[in-house]
């Protein structure tokens, strides 16, 4: 929300308050203020002139050289390339020595030859942005109006000397989703009362709105509230320039002066406004009901959308002239030859509204106070004052009455507190006076019994609804840097570390051993990277309000965020990344009864570019899969596990290189992945080949860890037998390694493959894989015979298993 300092110095004393004291203390109470801006801060030497002469440059076709009066005894020649420019106008002149946005200076100069003492600018020229400037102006210079004085500065004109603080505004707080209630809020902090001087309505009693249109609601829970008022033989225009700039100021393009009356009426109330041209209706009656399947509306954006039975459409009776609550049709649009409007002031449902706008994906000013609320008290009122201000500013009539098709009731909201209550939760010591003062400045009505208030919430602040919401507002206003600071009390006992913490940590300490880096990505992304790389089905659960669309929805795994985090180094040369995370996922089970997410604890670790650097003896060493591989087994050693660990290739992840990953199985139970991440997948995130893993630690941690037992160290020798193997290509070394360490007897200390070879001198479709088993007795000297009959065993048990042939 963006709030003019000048707009809010109307309601409110501020003459003694600056705008960066009022941004401090608007912080201090409870609203975050992003920032304060001076839209003319770096521009200067920018003054009002006026065209006197304007003829074409003699040796350009574009070009025109323009005689300005800019205040001085003599005129100032300017060389113009606006399309625009013409005698008469009052335009914007950047002086020779002036500073224009970018901090660009203008110095005199020659254009072809002609002499040009300055410019004449374009509102781009002074900073404002494409989106919020008049389409007239948009591709030539802006008119001043015809009573600006030449030669004074523009900036005072324009409202550039303005001071516009932005506003953090959370959802709980939407009542400061305008001009009013952002003036009662700063009301409350300095003891004032804000006054408003909204233009009085004047009705014409010859004719009611009854005679123009009727209004039928068909489902009051979609639209509890909806009413039209007419206004006759208005004339559009352009606003007058103080309308225009204090909507530019607030981020909004001026379009004419109806449509800015409603936007205006939008930031000072905070209601959302639509005007109908009531003659392309061709119809008096207004339908507000749900849309039907093959309905079709071209929105003001000029394109064709498919409303369904989700959205809520104002009709005209037979087709929809309007999305409720998002956009107006393009076919009922206010233009230049609109005499008469229908103004609808309504509210609508905030989640069909939230639901339509994400669903078109159309975010306008409107949906967004639709979909965190509005004053119920008010809508009636924002259009009256509207209507009061279409018939000034554009010449109408307003008729009396309204064609009303719903209306809301209002319900009193009484919320009682103690005095004792509030100093006991604030650790205060207010008496009776301080409290009753602050219910005052709030505008809060109470009645007081003992120590008892019995507070009546005003509509405008919808957000108080218990007792702790009365608390809160006690301890803004009160201050919350007035608060007591107090050091904890009460009883204490030693905390310690589960033994899943416990285990956490030692694998955090071993991974960084193995020279990874841990980092802490968003538990929020986007649906499509939250449904990467799953581990298993389940439904993604989206927040009802994200902070943006790239943080809408809880992971269901750490690769995505992880690859982000690649990405990042990537980008800024840093190509040798080791990454791990800890961190919880979050599944969905397709069960009504659950509301909350399943939360998984799991571990994640993405490798890319180089685990050795080249140096004057060592070559460089990419990394691949059997490095993450080796990470994990030396993981899986240190707690234990390592015996009950095994792997098994897959194609199914579809975001993982089919070629080149596996399951991880603990107890023949899949508990991760390894693999490289798919190349289509790695050039979405402009990422060169990376690999990942992904580990569910919860079963890590529940699984009973083997107990630790010591051995001496054998007195006697260890024996070492080679043996190679000719096998299917289609075998694996796991299942090789179970039949060795399966048959090879309780002397086999280990089993090392040291050699895999295909090609030259091997049929087709086999490989040679070979072996070195080390045999060791505790308790004595193994001899040949003991060693032979284990080789014999094995031999037998690979050839009946495998077909293979010993080399």
């Amino acid at each position: 929300m963006l709030v003019s300092y000048k707009w809010l110095s109307e309601y409110l004393d501020l003459s003694k308050i600056s705008a960066k004291e009022l941004s401090d203390q608007m912080s201090l109470t409870g609203i975050e203020v992003e920032g304060v801006e001076v839209p003319e801060d770096g521009l200067k030497k920018i003054v009002v002139g006026e065209v006197k002469e304007c003829v074409p440059h003699p040796n350009s076709d574009h070009l025109s050289i323009c005689q300005v009066d800019i205040g001085e005894a003599e005129l100032s020649q300017i060389v113009c390339g606006a399309p625009n420019v013409k005698v008469g106008i009052k335009v914007i002149v950047a002086l020779p020595g002036s500073r224009i946005t970018g901090n660009q200076k203008i110095k005199k100069g020659k254009m072809r030859g002609e002499v040009s003492n300055g410019m004449i600018c374009s509102l781009q020229e002074l900073g404002y942005s494409d989106n919020v400037i008049p389409k007239a102006y948009s591709d030539g210079i802006y008119y001043m109006p015809a009573d600006a004085v030449n030669g004074d500065d523009v900036f005072s004109y324009l409202d550039m000397d303005d001071h516009i603080i932005e506003l953090s505004i959370t959802p709980n707080r939407a009542d400061a989703l305008s001009m009013r209630g952002v003036a009662y809020e700063v009301g409350a902090i300095y003891r004032q009362t804000p006054k408003f001087n909204d233009e009085p309505l004047k009705e014409d009693t010859s004719e009611t709105a009854a005679d123009y249109i009727s209004v039928e609601v068909t489902d009051k829970e979609d639209t509890p509230a909806y009413q039209i008022r007419v206004i006759k033989d208005v004339k559009i225009a352009e606003s007058p320039l103080w309308l225009q700039t204090r909507l530019m100021n607030e981020g909004i393009r001026p379009i004419n002066n109806v449509v800015d009356i409603t936007n205006y009426i939008l930031l000072l109330f905070g209601q959302p406004l639509h005007a109908f041209d009531y003659d392309k209706l061709a119809s008096k009656t207004i339908l507000v009901r749900r849309g039907k399947t093959g309905e079709e509306i071209v929105t003001l954006d000029g394109e064709t959308r498919k409303v369904s039975e989700g959205n809520i459409v104002i009709t005209n009776g037979q087709v929809p002239v309007a999305l409720a609550g998002v956009m107006g049709g393009a076919d009922s649009e206010i233009t230049d030859e609109t005499t008469t409007v229908a103004l609808e002031s309504a509210l609508f449902n905030s989640l069909s509204v939230r639901r339509t706008s994400k669903e078109f994906n159309l975010r306008s000013e409107s949906s967004s106070r639709f979909e965190k609320g509005i004053n119920h008290a008010t809508i009636g009122e924002a259009g009256d004052v509207a209507a009061a201000m279409i018939a000034k500013l554009a010449g109408g009539t307003v008729v009396s009455g309204k064609a009303i098709g719903s209306e809301v009731r209002l319900e009193e909201v009484i919320v009682s507190v103690t005095i004792s209550r509030i100093n006991e939760y604030l650790g205060t010591k207010m008496d009776q006076a301080t409290v009753s003062e602050i219910f005052d400045t709030l505008g809060f009505d109470y009645v007081l019994d003992q120590e008892k208030y019995t507070v009546t919430v005003p509509p405008r602040r919808w957000d108080i609804k218990i007792e702790a919401d009365l608390i809160e507002e006690v301890a803004r206003i009160y201050g919350y840097d007035n608060l007591p600071s107090t050091l904890p009390k009460g009883e204490t006992v030693a905390g310690s570390l589960t033994s899943g913490q416990l285990l956490v940590r030692k694998i955090k300490s071993l991974l960084e051993g193995c020279g990874a880096s841990e980092a802490i990505s968003y538990a929020l992304t986007t649906e499509e990277k939250s449904r990467q790389f799953m581990m298993r089905e389940s439904q993604t659960t989206s927040l009802q309000w994200p902070m943006s669309e790239e943080r809408s929805v809880l992971r269901m795994n750490l690769i995505s965020g992880l690859l982000d985090d690649v990405a990042y180094n990537v980008a800024r040369k840093n190509n040798n990344i080791a990454l791990y995370e800890v961190g919880r996922v979050f599944y969905q089970d397709n069960d009504p009864k659950k509301e909350l997410p399943y939360e998984e604890n799991h571990l994640g670790i993405v490798l890319s570019g180089n685990s050795k650097v080249k140096d004057w003896q060592t070559k460089e060493t990419t990394v691949d899969f059997y490095t993450v591989k080796g990470m994990l087994e030396e993981l899986f050693d240190s707690v234990g596990i390592l015996n009950k660990i095994s792997y098994e290739a897959t194609k199914e992840n579809q975001d993982l290189h089919p070629g080149r990953t596996a399951l991880i199985k603990l107890n023949d139970t899949v508990i991760g992945f390894i693999g490289q991440v798919h190349p289509t997948v790695a050039k979405e995130y402009e990422i060169p080949e990376t690999y990942a893993a992904e580990l569910n630690l919860q079963a890590i941690i529940a699984e009973e860890n083997d107990a630790l037992v010591y051995q001496q160290i054998s007195k006697f020798p260890a024996v070492s037998r080679d043996i190679a193997l000719l096998v299917d290509e289609s075998v694996t070394s796991q299942e090789l390694v179970g039949t060795i360490s399966k048959h090879a007897g309780k002397f086999l200390q280990s089993v090392h493959l040291f050699d895999v070879y295909q090609g030259e001198n091997i049929a087709e479709g086999k490989k040679s894989m070979a072996y070195s088993l080390t045999f060791v007795n505790a308790e004595a000297t193994l001899v040949d015979e003991e060693i032979n009959q284990s080789m014999e065993k094995v031999e037998k048990a690979l050839v009946e298993q495998f077909a293979v042939k010993i080399r």
